[in-house]
């Protein structure tokens, strides 16, 4: 037995003594006092549906606005986004990881993916709607200030995920440095580095402009916490000239003899001594930056050199004399 109304819709199955989507909704909403409903513009035909049975229950008063949105698109723009979009070009379309108990397919979530909750947010927020200028990040509280469903697109929205990383991004250089360390430390423990926080804050200060997501803080900035193991070949052939080892072990006696070792104390130095030798500052530098770094990439040297602080400096350059000479 089924109780139904004109339209044939099942409200209450007898056979399990189970309410439908559509009857456990309407009380749901009317206990937890819903005030406003949005939803996909698929429930459209269900909504004369619901306010009847709000009407039914005598309970129109307190009856909640309704609103339909139309559906996110494919990042192309053709047609509804799905589970597979996400599959084929390598971005989550669910909060949390999704393991799937039938088939055991795993699919990725924006929380495991290295997403902050602030950008996602935030993302999201502006997927069919603006708030009328041109703004784009902005907190909860600027949201629900700002929010008004008469700014949302009538029109679908494609889902952007490439913008949803540039959020990220965004959020990561927002924070304050020690609560990307913070997350940042298990990524280090991974790779089997123990390092103080207070160093740990200072490097991604110095290097959280360049990368999406903390995970990727690892591959940016891996040097300051683990000496090069090999030089980059192609490195190595533009910058390790034929004196560089000279050059380079003259280098590591003048920053061993340097007293004061602050980013300031350590450039004059280093100056004075390149200009005293007559030295080209471009070779200097690049052959120092190789033998630190193990390749050309990362901040202003001092900063590399005062993080790792003097022993480590002259250690790792002796090694690269050594191994590239």
């Amino acid at each position: 037995m089924c109780i139904r109304d004109r339209d044939d819709k099942v409200l209450y199955k007898s056979a399990d003594e189970l309410p439908t989507y559509h009857l456990a909704n309407i009380v749901d909403d009317h206990l937890m006092e819903v005030s406003h409903v949005i939803r996909g513009e698929e429930w459209l035909p269900s909504a004369p549906l619901h306010v009847l049975l709000y009407r039914a229950f005598g309970w129109e008063d307190t009856m909640p606005e309704f609103a339909h949105l139309p559906l996110l698109l494919k990042p192309e723009g053709n047609g509804k986004l799905s589970k597979r979009d996400g599959d084929r070009l390598g971005f989550p379309v669910f909060p949390l990881e999704w393991h799937d108990p039938k088939s055991g397919e795993v699919s990725s979530g924006y929380r495991e993916s290295g997403y902050l909750p602030e950008a996602v947010i935030n993302f999201l927020a502006l997927l069919g709607w603006n708030p009328g200028n041109d703004q784009e990040v902005m907190s909860m509280d600027e949201l629900i200030k700002l929010f008004d469903l008469h700014r949302c697109s009538k029109s679908g929205a494609k889902f952007d995920y490439k913008k949803g990383i540039w959020f990220n991004h965004q959020y990561i250089q927002q924070k304050p440095n020690e609560e990307i360390a913070e997350l940042f430390v298990p990524v280090l423990k991974e790779h089997g580095v123990e390092a103080p926080f207070e160093k740990v804050v200072t490097v991604v200060g110095m290097m959280k402009d360049r990368v999406s997501f903390v995970k990727e803080l690892w591959e940016t900035c891996s040097f300051f916490f683990a000496a090069p193991t090999e030089y980059d070949e192609k490195t190595v052939k533009k910058r390790w000239k034929e004196d560089s080892a000279k050059c380079m072990t003259e280098l590591a006696e003048v920053i061993a003899s340097i007293e004061d070792f602050s980013i300031e104390g350590q450039e004059k130095v280093v100056m004075d001594w390149i200009a005293e030798k007559g030295y080209h500052t471009g070779n200097i530098m690049n052959a120092f930056r190789l033998t630190l770094v193990g390749e050309g990439k990362g901040p202003h040297m001092f900063d590399i050199s005062w993080v790792l602080g003097k022993e480590e400096t002259v250690a790792r350059m002796k090694r690269a004399v050594e191994v590239l000479k």
